[in-house]
């Protein structure tokens, strides 16, 4: 019986497989900006911004004035899954209210 296995190779290294290095990236970034309109008010962007986007209330005021003066102006940036997550929320939270507030995401 022992020479039915004579020939069988049986060693280690004949079973391994060689292993190979994944490169893993950072993830891709978005900007969430917000656009002007004439019918939301500036208390309600300054809401969106510390709820939504956590802010505190002088930067939520800063980028309220920008939206205002300049037409947009970036919330955040995050990963795409977040980024639209939060774009979602703003859109959700504008139409509870009925205002036009429009929210985009753009890659960084």
């Amino acid at each position: 019986m022992a020479e039915k296995f004579k020939n069988t190779d049986f060693s280690v290294e004949s079973s391994i497989t060689e292993k190979t290095e994944e490169k893993l990236s950072e993830p891709k970034l978005y900007k969430v900006i917000l656009l002007n309109d004439h019918y939301t008010t500036m208390d309600f962007v300054v809401m969106i911004l510390r709820t939504i986007f956590d802010k505190s209330e002088e930067e939520a005021k800063r980028i309220m004035l920008q939206v205002h003066r300049e037409g947009s102006g970036v919330c955040g940036v995050y990963t795409r899954d977040i980024a639209l997550t939060k774009a979602d929320e703003v859109r959700i939270l504008a139409r509870r209210y009925e205002y036009p507030l429009r929210c985009v995401c753009e890659p960084e």
